[in-house]
């Protein structure tokens, strides 16, 4: 949960302006892809991989993104599935990972579950946050130091510490086969011990519904930066914790990740490492 982070004024000043700015571009970003919901059948598909696809939808609103946080922030860096996914943002003052439309499969068949993500990083560090579900219009936001917000009011990961009694949530490694069997057994364990798990295909939003209790835990065994940047900060400042498969602290980066409050991600990292080491 927010703690006593030692940021400078102008530091402070930056991190507000930036999550002001992720937010005006997130809406931006949303009106495009509102625009296109009632068009489906017009989309083009373009197939990047098997089941992973990207529209001009996703495109455009990635496109309103750049506008509006170079606008505001002319030598930031935007890191983004679609126009930038190298970008180099290590050594960057500032630093935009987005995901302009996280969900995209959902979108396209007119399933009511996606988002805008925008996660900021200053000096390497996440400190900005904001996931705008579209459909619902519900704003997830962060800063460092300072909570998570559900439209305006702080929330807190659940404080659910029985395994029976957890709702947890999940995303298939549908990009790469191969690790369907290993996936496969921890899916079994969790579920043995577990009051169930949901797959709604948005990380974003998955980590979302772990800041504000929805869900008490989380994991996913293929990720990308641009699907947790966000996600991250939220789940932090909410007193959840994220982490990646072995318990290392999250990061924006392609891989595995594990979150949810404190009790149930214990629980969470030990049995999936259980199940993948007894084959």
């Amino acid at each position: 949960m927010q703690g006593n982070h030692n940021i400078a004024v102008e530091d402070a000043e930056l991190i507000a302006e930036a999550l002001e700015v992720a937010v005006q571009a997130a809406r931006e970003a949303a009106a495009v892809i509102r625009t296109s919901a009632d068009a489906l059948q017009d989309i083009e598909w373009v197939e990047k991989a098997a089941a992973d696809f990207v529209t001009e939808v996703d495109r455009g609103a990635e496109s309103a993104i750049t506008t509006t946080v170079t606008s505001a922030f002319r030598n930031a860096v935007i890191l983004g599935e679609e126009l930038s996914p190298d970008a180099q943002i290590k050594s960057q003052e500032l630093a935009f990972i987005v995901d302009p439309l996280d969900g995209t499969t959902n979108f396209l068949h007119g399933f009511p579950h996606y988002a805008v993500s925008i996660g900021v990083m200053h000096h390497g560090e996440l400190v900005a946050a904001a996931v705008l579900n579209v459909p619902r219009g519900d704003l997830f936001t962060a800063s460092l130091g300072r909570g998570t917000q559900l439209n305006g009011t702080t929330v807190t990961v659940s404080s659910i510490d029985s395994t029976s009694r957890a709702l947890i949530g999940t995303g298939f490694p549908f990009k790469n086969h191969e690790l369907l069997d290993e996936y496969a057994r921890q899916f079994v364990e969790i579920s043995r011990h577990t009051a169930g798990i949901r797959r709604a295909g948005s990380a974003a939003l998955d980590l979302a519904d772990i800041a504000c209790g929805r869900f008490d835990g989380f994991w996913e065994l293929i990720l990308a930066p641009w699907d947790v940047a966000a996600g991250i900060l939220l789940v932090r400042e909410a007193g959840g914790i994220i982490t990646d498969i072995s318990g290392s602290a999250a990061q924006p980066a392609h891989g595995a990740y594990v979150a949810g409050n404190p009790a149930i991600h214990s629980w969470l990292i030990e049995t999936i490492q259980n199940a993948t080491n007894n084959q």
